[in-house]
Order: structure tokens, then C-alpha cells, then sequence
């Protein structure tokens, strides 16, 4: 009986310490939010889109508008594709739509349904005054959204260009461990993500093109706009959204496939490369090339990306 008495001791101790220190942890991580507030001061303008905030980052001026379009979860869409864009800027009107969940853009707990996420970036482009038609960069996920762009307004979308870009085939068997991700939701709401080294620290930070500034910036978003709602709900939907595309046939549209080795996305090389390749496949007027490098291509081969896209828009657009 007394060893049952001190192990329940010890066991309310301990539980008693976990709380103390989630306390502190949680408390600290308020605390550094109030103090990085300056750095997250958004960098584009905030539109108005059904009375919530997006974020719209425009750059450069140029004949042809590149819609970057960013993949599931990435934190910080204008600073992610910074290391490309900035390349293009001077050619081109580059746009980074930030869509709810995700950047300066507020955290929405609605459907994220394929047809609701498309007019939402409708929306904020039009409430930006950046008419069509546009090139769309989408980056992995966000290519089931520029899929279906193409389909339902074909006359808005010019071509695609596909940042190592979802298709619809990879979400046919595709496991979503629902449970992982409210783990680091949770995680992210009390700060635990504040003392697990490096996670913080992108690929954008350690292979791109960012000043110390704006790697900054990139932390202080990062530490609140992880696994938000709205991201964990796009998950949720991504399948039924990803069977949506896949009914409604292939868009004919041009496209400029840029795909990975498939480190990062949760596939091998060859299962990766051939999602994209077989889709391809069924597209008149497209183009695949093969980067070995991980998932975030812009982030590792922005400067080949660059004069891929040049060459595409010189040989199949102009």
C-alpha cells in the first residue's frame, strides 16, 4: 500500500512540474509574440475578403503577372518564395497571395473546400487590382487549386508553373495523420516550437536569398502561423478536393513542371516523378524538369528555375 501511495506521489509531482513548465513555456511564448510584433508588420497590402484580411505582396511590373501560389503549411509565402521571385521581378509583375491561415493573413475556421480557397484568391486579387490573365506558380498543394483555376476560368489562367507541385493522383492513397498534426498544432499554440531547435529555420532561411532582416521576419511569422485552423482544415479537405480536380479532366493549358527528388514530400524519386510525368502526359503544350533537390525547388535552384522560365515564356507564350 505505501508503494502505491509514492508512486502516486511521484506521479502527481510530475505532473505538477509538467504544468509548471508548460505554464512558463506558454507564457514566454505570449511574451516573445507581444515583443516580435514589429516584425510581423505586414510587407504587402491587406485586402478586404468577406470581412477577413489576405495578404497581397506585388513586385515588379512587366507584361506577364505570376501569381506565386503556396504549398500546404509553408508559414511565410512571401518570404518562402522570395529567393525566386526577386529573379523575375525586373521582367515581370510577380503577386504572392497569402491566403487565410497563412503570412499576415488571418486565421479563418471555415470549409476549405477547393471552390472556396479559389475564390478567395479570386477575390483578393481583384480587391488588389491585379487583373488577369495570370501565370500561376503553385507551390506542392496549391497545385490542386491552379488545377481547378484552369478548369473553371480557363480564360484567366495563361499557364501554369508548377514548383515541384501537387497532382491530383498523389492524394489517391495518401495517409493524413490526423493525430501528428494536432499534436503540433498544440505544440505551436503553447510555444514548444520555441525551444525545439532549428525548427524553425527553413529551407528559405538556410538556402535562399534572405537578408538577416528578413529571416527574422520569417521566426516571428513562423511562431504564429504554424499548423493554424485554417491549414488543419485545408488538410482535412485535401483529398475530397484533390477527387474534385481529378474528375474534371486535365486543363489544357501550358505547363512548366519543375519537381524534386521527392525528399520532403513523403514519396520516393521515382513514385514523385512519375505523378508528375504521367500528368504531363495527357497536357498538349508542357514541359518537366527534373531538380535534384528537395521539395522546396525555389529555395535550392532558383537560379535554374529562373532561366527555365525565361526560355518557357520566350518558346510556348510569346
Amino acid at each position: 500500500m505505501k508503494k502505491v501511495k509514492k508512486i502516486m506521489k511521484a506521479v502527481i509531482i510530475l505532473l505538477l512540474v509538467f504544468i509548471i513548465v508548460l505554464v512558463a513555456i506558454y507564457i514566454n511564448h505570449r511574451v516573445r509574440l507581444d515583443k516580435e510584433k514589429d516584425l510581423r508588420i505586414p510587407l504587402g497590402k491587406m485586402v478586404d475578403v468577406n470581412g477577413h484580411k489576405m495578404s497581397v505582396y506585388v513586385e515588379g511590373n512587366g507584361a506577364k503577372t505570376i501569381v506565386f501560389m503556396s504549398g500546404g503549411g509553408t508559414c511565410s509565402p512571401i518570404l518562402d518564395f522570395k529567393s525566386l521571385y526577386s529573379t523575375l521581378s525586373d521582367n515581370y509583375k510577380i503577386v504572392v497571395v497569402e491566403k487565410f491561415g497563412y503570412g499576415f493573413s488571418d486565421v479563418v475556421d471555415k470549409e476549405r473546400r477547393i471552390d472556396s480557397i479559389l475564390e478567395d484568391t479570386r477575390t483578393a486579387l481583384a480587391k488588389a487590382d491585379i487583373a488577369g490573365p495570370y501565370v500561376l506558380c503553385p507551390h506542392s498543394m496549391s497545385g490542386i487549386e491552379a488545377l481547378y483555376w484552369a478548369q473553371q476560368y480557363p480564360d484567366e489562367v495563361e499557364a501554369i508553373i508548377g514548383l515541384d507541385m501537387a497532382v491530383p493522383k498523389a492524394y489517391e492513397d495518401y495517409k493524413i495523420n490526423m493525430p501528428m498534426l494536432k499534436i503540433s498544432q498544440f505544440a505551436a499554440r503553447v510555444g514548444i516550437t520555441r525551444i525545439l531547435l532549428g525548427i524553425s529555420e527553413s529551407d528559405a532561411i538556410k538556402y535562399g536569398t534572405l537578408t538577416t532582416t528578413e529571416k527574422e521576419r520569417y521566426r516571428a511569422v513562423f511562431y504564429e502561423k504554424t499548423a493554424t485552423t485554417t491549414m488543419m482544415n485545408e488538410v482535412k479537405w485535401i483529398k475530397e478536393n484533390a477527387e474534385i480536380v481529378q474528375n474534371n479532366g486535365v486543363p489544357q493549358v501550358p505547363m512548366l513542371l519543375f519537381v524534386s527528388n521527392g525528399i520532403g514530400t513523403g514519396w520516393n524519386t521515382d513514385e514523385w516523378r512519375g505523378y508528375q510525368s504521367s500528368y504531363l502526359e495527357n497536357v498538349e503544350n508542357g514541359k518537366l524538369v527534373n531538380l535534384d533537390c528537395p521539395h522546396y525547388v525555389h529555395d535550392y535552384e532558383y537560379d535554374a528555375i529562373r532561366g527555365e522560365i525565361r526560355i518557357f515564356f520566350a518558346e510556348l507564350l510569346d
